[in-house]
């Protein structure tokens, strides 16, 4: 029998049909952001009409979108139908700080709906989704689908402008002094080139597919670094570079526990004596404190396999590959770093 309602907050029946309507707000988000509909609202309040000429969209259908969104505080709807941008909607507006356009564009594209949407598959058997849908694995989907890799890529560089100025703000890389750091699937190295600004004693190697670090020379190659990193292609699954300190930002995440064991023991088999690695990801919260690490745990479920992991299990799967778990460190952002010291 359920407990009576203590006449706060809304009513149950209306906080499930808020949550049941979700992928409404998703859909919304994708639309209006490939229109350019915040481009549009950064130099001030504009009307639907306006706006929809600017697009060559429907006004009434745009009114109405624009509208709804309001509701949920991405816009601000003003007197005959104007709309501003809130702090919320600025952040899916391109180079403004901690922007979030391009993962918004990630999160909400077809393959997620359409993946998302066979959920109850994952459920009944354990196993990815992707594969059912579309009959590639994840990351063999995004190797063969040159668009939605290069949308991939650049929301997690997006997402590395929110998380990687914490990860810099909270870690001290100091330790690394005249020592080689390695980024393992580091991408189009945004990570590691900002580690290498900030510590002009630190070299660095980007490890990555070759197509991947197509899009990573621009930095790599930038004169400010004056040459003290080199881009190294390969897969993790089989060797990685010789180095002195390891950092993986959402890597790990992406694979159950005997892939990324044999990541890790990779690393340490490549890795100096006195060797640290740091693992960028989210750790699970305990009990029913909201995280959006339980979220990127469904991603991990549907999409790589991966999963996201609490203290514990870090600590275990570090053990397992031959190192210590030795900090857990909070940013102000959703990730932690996990740091591990190697074991002899």
């Amino acid at each position: 029998m359920s407990a009576p309602a203590t006449g706060k907050g809304p009513e149950p029946g209306q906080v499930l049909l808020q949550l049941a309507t979700g992928f409404m707000v998703s859909a919304a988000l994708q639309a209006v952001t490939k229109l350019g509909i915040p481009e549009l609202l950064k130099s001030g309040a504009k009307s639907a009409d306006h706006l929809a000429r600017e697009t060559n969209a429907s006004e009434d259908a745009l009114y109405r979108v624009m509208r709804a969104l309001a509701s949920s505080g991405v816009f601000n709807e003003g007197a005959s139908r104007t709309f501003a941008l809130t702090p919320v909607g600025e952040l899916l507006c391109a180079g403004v700080p901690g922007t979030l356009k391009e993962m918004i564009l990630w999160w909400n594209d077809r393959l997620h709906f359409e993946t998302y949407a066979e959920m109850e598959h994952a459920l009944r058997t354990g196993e990815t989704v992707i594969e059912k849908v579309h009959g590639d694995s994840c990351f063999d989907y995004l190797a063969k689908h040159k668009e939605t890799s290069d949308h991939f890529n650049a929301a997690m560089t997006d997402f590395s402008g929110v998380t990687v100025p914490a990860v810099l703000d909270a870690y001290d890389f100091s330790w690394l002094n005249g020592g080689t750091l390695v980024d393992i699937a580091g991408g189009h190295g945004y990570l590691l080139t900002e580690v290498l600004r900030k510590y002009p004693q630190v070299r660095g190697k980007l490890f990555d597919l070759e197509h991947v670090l197509e899009g990573a020379k621009f930095r790599v190659e930038s004169p400010a670094l004056g040459g003290r990193c080199q881009m190294v292609s390969g897969d993790f699954f089989l060797s990685v570079p010789e180095g002195d300190g390891y950092i993986l930002k959402h890597i790990i995440h992406d694979w159950n526990d005997d892939k990324a064991l044999a990541i890790l023991t990779n690393i340490h088999r490549a890795s100096s004596g006195n060797a640290r690695v740091l693992v960028v990801d989210a750790v699970l919260a305990p009990g029913n404190e909201p995280h959006l690490a339980k979220w990127l745990d469904l991603e991990m479920l549907l999409l790589p396999g991966g999963r996201e992991r609490t203290r514990e299990e870090f600590a275990n799967l570090f053990e397992r590959a031959g190192f210590r778990l030795t900090r857990v460190i909070p940013t102000k952002s959703p990730v932690c770093v996990i740091e591990a010291e190697k074991m002899e």
